[in-house]
């Protein structure tokens, strides 16, 4: 290790950024284990500590989990709406069982952070919180109010993310928000930067359950109707299905610079895409890689099954969960009845679950793309940076929704192929870790200085 490395590592900032990330991906933030508030109370006192007043904290229990406010107050004289400062305080289930490492416990290699949450989302929640812990210690005063607004439910219901983005009135009149679970910046294999990307819009989530019905009997007496035959028969429909091929001025653009920089058939295939989206052979490389299919088409996926009620009866019905994500600007209901169409059975019934949000895009504004690109050009000069669609969902797509514009500027690093998160062994390069430090403090400081 260099003499630099060692004293980046050794700095104040890089050890409370540190501190705070184990400590929270140790609190075990997944539905139904209630440890979302005692993650809120921890970071809460650490804000406390530091010196922001108790009026600016605020923990907001909501059923089981919470969401968490701190106002970082600005001198006003810019006289703007204030930014918000968006990350989830959740993660996805991780058993022991099934990971070589404990989940639920900060572990690491010569390489890589071991942990759930590791990226997705707690890097987002220890960078943001040790960011105003270091500003708040500097003595630096914004020219406008700055939020931090951590969610508690990203990764369910949302229901926290819904109060956030609609219910708080000193939330609603913000000019903008820049939320840290999603963007940042892609490496080769080589460990090459490629691009930064800043996530601007979302595909619309939305979940159908299909649910096949039969009058069932004695499994000794099999039938031609069987439920779950039938209803394999309509997923395997679904499965086989390419929905059309779609694109928008930002999605050419992510596909023409991310063409130039990667070599080989997947670079001339963003290129040629990015020149003619109706390219037929470019669509379908970008088709094979899971990585991109989501920034060209709108996709559905088979993801729960739950059928039959004894091994020896047969099945009265038989039912599925079936996943989309919606290219913006086509709607749920065009989704549901090209998939009604696709399964070719008027047996099935069809329920979309929950109440689907359609957000829109956010373009990209010239102050936040001057930040970003200083922040960025720190760690990788000459890096492009640009605005993408992304395949998932997050928080912001209830504060777009909400008329908040939002963009995702992670401080992250690395190989789109190394992206665990929601998998096993989820991992965040320790490299990155250290390396992004500066990226949120740079990128306030530019926005809000005096």
């Amino acid at each position: 290790m260099s003499t630099l490395a060692a004293a980046i590592k050794d700095s104040p900032h890089a050890v409370k950024t540190l501190q705070i990330y184990k400590t929270i991906i140790e609190i075990p933030t997944v539905a139904g284990r209630g440890k979302v508030p005692e993650m809120a109370a921890y970071l809460a006192k650490e804000f406390s500590d530091v010196g922001f007043k108790n009026e600016d904290i605020q923990i907001l229990p909501t059923g089981e989990t919470a969401a968490l406010i701190v106002r970082y107050q600005g001198n006003g004289s810019a006289d703007k709406k204030p930014i918000l400062l968006l990350g989830h305080m959740d993660v996805v289930e991780a058993f022991d069982k099934d990971w070589q490492r404990p989940p639920f416990t900060l572990t690491q290699d010569d390489k890589y952070f071991y942990g759930r949450g590791t990226i997705d989302n707690k890097l987002g929640i220890a960078m943001l919180s040790a960011t105003f812990i270091r500003l708040k210690k500097e003595g630096f005063i914004p020219n406008r109010d700055i939020f931090i607004v951590f969610s508690g439910d990203e990764e369910t219901a949302m229901v926290t993310t819904k109060m956030l983005a609609n219910a708080r009135p000193e939330l609603a009149n913000a000019e903008y928000a820049l939320n840290s679970d999603a963007g940042g910046g892609d490496l080769d294999k080589d460990g090459k930067a490629i691009t930064y990307l800043v996530q601007a819009a979302e595909k619309t989530y939305v979940s159908f359950e299909l649910t096949l019905r039969n009058k069932g009997g004695h499994s000794s007496r099999p039938r031609p109707d069987n439920a779950i035959y039938e209803l394999s028969t309509a997923l395997l429909n679904i499965r086989d299905y390419h929905f059309p091929v779609m694109w928008s001025d930002m999605t050419r653009e992510f596909f023409k610079v991310s063409g130039t920089q990667l070599s080989g058939e997947l670079g001339k295939a963003m290129t040629a895409f990015a020149a003619d989206p109706t390219n037929k052979k470019a669509s379908d490389r970008l088709e094979k890689e899971s990585s991109y299919v989501g920034t060209t088409r709108t996709t559905c996926v088979t993801t729960m099954l739950k059928a039959g009620h004894a091994e020896n009866a047969l099945p009265q019905s038989a039912t599925a969960t079936v996943n989309c994500r919606i290219f913006p600007g086509i709607s749920v209901e065009d989704v549901k009845q090209s998939l009604q169409k696709v399964v070719n059975n008027d047996a099935i019934e069809f329920v979309t679950l929950g109440l689907p949000v359609e957000s829109p895009i956010s373009e990209l504004r010239d102050d936040v793309r001057a930040a970003v690109k200083k922040a960025v050009h720190a760690r990788y000069p000459n890096v492009q940076i640009i605005a993408y669609m992304e395949s998932g969902g997050t928080d912001g797509m209830h504060f777009r929704k909400a008329g908040i514009p939002t963009w995702a500027l992670a401080s992250v690093f690395m190989n789109p192929d190394e992206m665990f998160a929601h998998g096993l062994n989820e991992r965040l390069p320790i490299k990155t870790f250290y390396d992004g430090l500066d990226h949120w403090s740079i990128i306030l400081k530019d926005l809000t200085a005096n």
